[in-house]
């Protein structure tokens, strides 16, 4: 690459000393610097010649010599007429060559004031050809480093490239030998796999064979003994429901007999000489925080259109299905607390439990929500309050009664017996068994609001004698009308 940068260079020089001088340039190579003194010579000797004409040749002094050269002059006198013109001929040709030879010096001194103007010219080449080879010299070491980095690039690569071309083939080779190995391998443990699969779905069809011959007794043998089952489950279903039929006609013709004797007064509420809402935000707590705990109900009254909450007092319940999208409405004793209920845009209306259920059409609810409300009723009337539910609900519809649960003895230190209208607390077992009295079924206890998290000092009782004695504060029961 160094030698193809000087040769560029110097043909560089060169354009432009041709450009810069075009005459002088053309006029060196075309008219070479002729050589005068073979000329010079020639004419010397052709002089000396031209000069002998006519001259005899001396010869040693003597009588023969002075004959012989008188002799000699006289004949040169008598051709003198016949030589006249050649002698004119010669001196014509020296001339000739005289004149030549002039202009030949006079070519020469032009071509020695061209040959200065050229000196001038070289001159100014040498110094700028001196500046370029400087420059070509420092480009020359520039390119003779990249060169000499070059050849070493160009070593290592082909270096390099015989190792990774070593390299690649060895790894091929031992790519196609693994693949070869991994195709046999597994065309080997494919026909093992085929194998064991063949004799298992074998053995497994033997023994399904086996097992269908052998438990086709049994099916038919359990089949029968499940059509027994059936058969005593529905006659105890039906038994049941004769004899809650039984109960409800008793029922009815006693209250029908009481009734003609002595009416009974509608419940009143217990006369309290102090402000019930302040009583209740104290005691049982915020609207906020009552909404809050009975969203737990809403999942069981879901598709529910007419639920009644008896005991509704601020409207709580009736809130929270209003938010659900569920129609609701309540009754309570207070006309204060159904106003509030009013206020905020929810049905309620001012009613006995007892009276407002006797008046409703049978099957006409989808749900009854009572909270808070049967430890209030005399013990005597809450199987009254089962059967009236029972009738007014149809056939599927939820009843979800909450109540303080007697079975936590914390209740009567702290809950139970702050509400001084609070007649009896109800077990849940009680409670439950009046709802199977009335035709309810699929009843289900939830226990609610552990004792531990209200008493933190009940965490240090052993744990089964904490769940067995100090449990839920409340129980709920929800149950469905068969």
């Amino acid at each position: 690459m160094a030698a193809d940068g000087i040769t560029d260079a110097i043909r560089e020089i060169q354009d432009r000393v041709r450009a810069r001088y075009p005459a002088s340039t053309a006029g060196a190579a075309a008219v070479p610097l002729p050589d005068l003194l073979p000329l010079l010579h020639a004419r010397d000797a052709a002089g000396a010649k031209v000069a002998a004409i006519g001259v005899v040749n001396p010869r040693p002094p003597g009588l023969a010599n002075n004959i012989a050269q008188a002799v000699k002059r006289l004949v040169s006198r008598s051709l003198d007429w016949h030589v006249r013109e050649q002698v004119e001929f010669n001196h014509g040709v020296m001339a000739c060559v005289e004149a030549t030879l002039t202009a030949l010096n006079e070519f020469k001194y032009g071509l020695h004031q061209a040959a200065l103007r050229n000196e001038t010219a070289l001159a100014e080449l040498r110094t700028d050809l001196t500046a370029g080879l400087a420059r070509i010299e420092a480009g020359a070491g520039q390119l003779a480093e990249e060169a000499r980095e070059l050849k070493d690039v160009r070593a290592h690569w082909a270096e390099w490239r015989q190792e990774w071309e070593r390299k690649l083939s060895v790894n091929e080779i031992q790519f196609l030998r693994s693949v070869a190995d991994l195709q046999a391998a597994a065309q080997h443990r494919a026909t093992l796999m085929e194998n064991n699969f063949r004799e298992i779905s074998g053995a497994q069809h033997r023994d399904f064979a086996g097992a269908l011959e052998r438990s086709s007794s049994e099916i038919q043998t359990r089949m029968w003994e499940d059509f027994g089952r059936i058969r005593e489950e529905y006659e105890r279903l039906i038994h049941n429901e004769l004899r809650v039929i039984r109960q409800r006609a008793s029922a009815a013709a006693a209250a029908a007999a009481n009734a003609a004797q002595s009416p009974a007064a509608p419940q009143t509420p217990l006369e309290l000489d102090f402000d019930s809402l302040r009583f209740a935000d104290r005691f049982r707590g915020t609207p906020d925080y009552v909404k809050e705990n009975q969203r737990f109900y809403v999942p069981h009254f879901q598709g529910c259109a007419n639920v009644l909450d008896i005991g509704c007092g601020r409207g709580e319940f009736l809130s929270v299905m209003k938010d659900a999208g569920l129609s609701a409405h309540g009754i309570d004793l207070s006309e204060e607390c159904v106003a509030i209920c009013k206020s905020q845009g929810l049905q309620a209306g001012t009613a006995d439990l007892f009276s407002y259920l006797e008046n409703l059409d049978d099957a006409s609810l989808d749900g009854i929500f009572c909270g808070q409300v049967v430890e209030h009723l005399p013990p005597e009337r809450l199987p009254e309050f089962a059967r009236l539910a029972g009738e007014k609900l149809r056939r599927g519809g939820v009843i979800a009664i909450e109540t303080p649960n007697p079975e936590c003895l914390a209740i009567f230190a702290t809950h139970f017996y702050l509400d001084p209208t609070h007649t009896r607390p109800i077990p849940a077992p009680l409670l439950v068994f009046y709802l199977e009295e009335a035709g309810f079924g699929r009843i289900e206890v939830h226990k609610r609001f552990p004792v531990e998290e209200s008493i933190a000092a009940v965490r240090e009782l052993p744990r089964e004698f904490l769940d067995r004695f100090f449990g839920a504060l409340d129980y709920a029961v929800v149950a469905r009308r068969l």
